[in-house]
C-alpha cells in the first residue's frame, strides 16, 4: 500500500481561503483504500470553529530547533470522512483571527510549518512514500528534505509532489532574513536553488528540489513556461518541464448536484432539464426584482473581482451589453472599482442587472442552477471551479481560452453540434461581447442545439475520481 502525506496551509472544512482548501480537503477521499493511505497536514489556527476542535485528539509535543530558536510542535489527530487530518499547534504562529497576514509573518510561519511537518513524521508512526506539497506554504519541505532529513533511513525512501495552484504567489522575501529564519546554509541562496532576482523565494525551492511538479490543468501548465504567464519564474519551469504536468481540479459531484441541492428553488436533472430548469429561472428573477421573462437571456456571475478575471473587459462592454436582450447577475466581492461599476448599471438598469456585493453559498447556487449561461472572461485561470459547476447544472460556459477553462469547456461547433459551451481567444473586450451574443442567437433560434449543448455539458465527468485516477498514477510512477 502507498502511504501520502497532503500538506498544505488549509482545507475544507477547517479552514478556506481559496480553492486550494477544496483540493486539499476533498481530494483525498477518492483514492482507493485498498491501494492508498491518503493522510492531511495542516496548521492548527485559532480561527479554526470550535466545533471542530473539540473533535481534535492530541498525539503528541515536542521542542524543534528553528534556526537559533527552539519552539514547541504540538500534534493534534482526527477522523473526517474517513481521512486522518493531522494539525500541527503552535499559539505564536497560529493564533491569529486568519490563516495569512503580513508577508513577512507568514514567512516565517511556514518556515516553521515545514520544518515541523517533518520532524513530526517518526513521532506519529507515519512513513509516507510521498509528500505532496501544495502552494509555496510548503515550498520549504523539498529544501528541508533535502537538507537536514535526508541521512536518516527514515527519509531516505521519500519522493515530493509540488502542486502549483497559482504561480502569483510564491512566498518572498529577503535573503539575508530568511537564511536567519530558516537556518539553511548560504549553499541553498544561489540562482539556481532558492534566490530569484536577488531574493529568497519559497516555491522556486520548492520546484527545483521536487521530484514531480504538477499545476491544475494541462494548458496552464504549458502557459507557464512562457513569460507572460511564468511570473519569472518560466525558464525554471522550461528547465524542469519534464517533471511537470497538469491534473485539472474536480468538484464535488454530490455537493454540486441539481438533484438533491437544498439550495436551489427547484430540483431537476439531465432528463427533465427542459420542463424543469427554467422553474428556477423564475424565481431568480422574482428574489432579485428583475423583469419576470422566460425568453430573456439570463447570464450570471460568482467571482472574485479582480482584474486577473477579466473584469476590465466586461466594464468596457457593459453599456453596450446592456442594450441587448439580456439579463445579468452578478455574485462577489473585490476590487472597489468593480463593485461600484456593477452597482452603477443595477441603479441605471435596475430591471437588466442584479449586482451583489457579497458572497453568499446558498446564492452562488442558485445563480449555477437558474441562469442560461455563465460569464467567466478571465485573464489567465490556473484551473477554475465556476465554469465546472455551471456545466453541472446545465448552464452554458462562455469562457476565454486559457488555463483550465480551455481544457474544460469545449467551444461550440455549429457545424458538427459538438461543443459543452462558447469561448474566445483573444484578451478583447469585443471578441467577448461577440462570443456572448454568438451564444444569445443559438438560444433564441436554435433551441434544439441549445438543449443539446446542456445534454453535452451535464454528461461530462469532472467529478474529483477523474483527478484522484490521475493523481494515482503519478503517485505509482514515482515510487517505482
Amino acid at each position: 500500500m502507498k502511504k501520502v502525506l497532503f500538506v498544505a496551509s488549509e482545507a475544507v472544512p477547517f479552514v478556506k481561503t481559496g480553492g486550494l482548501a477544496d483540493v486539499v480537503g476533498s481530494l483525498p477521499k477518492y483514492f482507493e483504500k485498498e491501494e492508498f493511505d491518503v493522510r492531511v497536514m495542516i496548521p492548527k489556527y485559532g480561527m479554526i470553529a470550535d466545533n471542530w476542535k473539540e473533535h481534535m485528539n492530541y498525539k503528541t509535543h515536542f521542542y524543534m530547533d528553528l534556526a537559533w530558536r527552539s519552539q514547541y510542535v504540538g500534534i493534534l489527530q482526527m477522523e473526517y470522512n474517513g481521512i486522518t487530518f493531522y494539525f500541527i499547534d503552535n499559539e505564536f504562529y497560529f493564533s491569529g483571527s486568519k490563516p495569512y497576514g503580513f508577508i513577512h509573518e507568514d514567512i516565517e510561519k511556514f518556515a516553521f510549518f515545514s520544518k515541523a511537518v517533518l520532524s513530526s513524521l517518526p513521532l506519529i508512526s507515519f512513513q509516507p512514500d510521498i509528500i505532496h506539497c501544495h502552494d509555496w506554504q510548503t515550498g520549504l519541505i523539498p529544501v528541508y528534505l533535502n537538507d537536514r532529513f535526508k541521512n536518516g533511513d527514515f527519509f531516505s525512501h521519500m519522493k515530493v509532489i509540488m502542486t502549483i495552484h497559482n504561480l502569483k504567489f510564491q512566498g518572498i522575501w529577503d535573503i539575508k532574513t530568511i537564511r536567519d529564519m530558516t537556518g539553511l546554509a548560504s549553499y541553498y541562496f544561489t540562482p539556481d536553488k532558492l534566490e530569484a532576482y536577488g531574493d529568497a523565494n519559497y516555491l522556486k525551492g520548492g520546484i527545483v528540489y521536487a521530484n514531480a511538479i504538477t499545476t491544475v490543468s494541462r494548458t496552464y501548465a504549458e502557459e507557464i513556461k512562457m513569460p507572460f504567464y511564468g511570473e519569472g519564474l518560466d525558464g525554471l519551469l522550461r528547465a524542469r518541464e519534464n517533471s511537470l504536468r497538469g491534473i485539472v481540479n474536480g468538484i464535488d459531484y454530490d455537493e454540486y448536484n441539481p438533484e438533491k441541492d437544498s439550495f436551489i428553488y427547484n430540483p431537476y436533472n439531465a432528463i427533465n432539464f427542459r420542463k424543469e430548469k427554467i422553474k428556477n429561472k423564475r424565481a431568480l428573477q422574482n428574489e432579485l426584482g428583475l423583469e419576470q421573462n422566460d425568453k430573456v437571456f439570463l447570464i450570471g456571475i460568482v467571482s472574485r473581482l479582480t482584474d486577473q478575471k477579466g473584469f476590465d473587459l466586461v466594464s468596457y462592454i457593459m453599456e453596450e451589453l446592456c442594450q441587448e436582450d439580456i439579463q445579468l447577475v452578478i455574485l462577489g466581492t473585490g476590487e472597489e472599482k468593480y463593485e461600484n461599476m456593477f452597482r452603477y448599471f443595477d441603479w441605471k438598469y435596475h430591471n437588466k442587472v442584479s449586482a451583489n456585493m457579497y458572497y453568499s453559498e446558498a446564492l452562488s447556487h442558485k445563480i449555477y442552477a437558474s441562469c442560461d449561461a455563465f460569464l467567466m472572461p478571465s485573464l489567465f485561470e490556473p484551473c477554475g471551479l465556476s465554469q465546472i459547476m455551471s456545466l453541472r447544472y446545465g448552464t452554458v460556459p462562455i469562457v476565454r481560452e486559457t488555463g483550465g477553462l480551455k481544457d474544460t469547456v469545449e467551444p461550440y461547433n455549429e457545424y458538427e453540434s459538438t461543443g459543452t459551451g462558447f469561448s474566445f481567444c483573444n484578451y478583447n473586450a469585443h471578441e467577448m461581447l461577440g462570443a456572448i451574443r454568438y451564444a444569445k442567437y443559438i438560444y433564441h433560434n436554435k433551441k434544439r442545439e441549445w438543449n443539446k449543448i446542456i445534454d453535452r455539458g451535464m454528461a461530462v465527468d469532472f467529478s474529483w475520481k477523474q483527478s484522484a485516477g490521475e493523481y494515482a498514477q503519478l503517485y505509482q510512477w514515482l515510487s517505482e
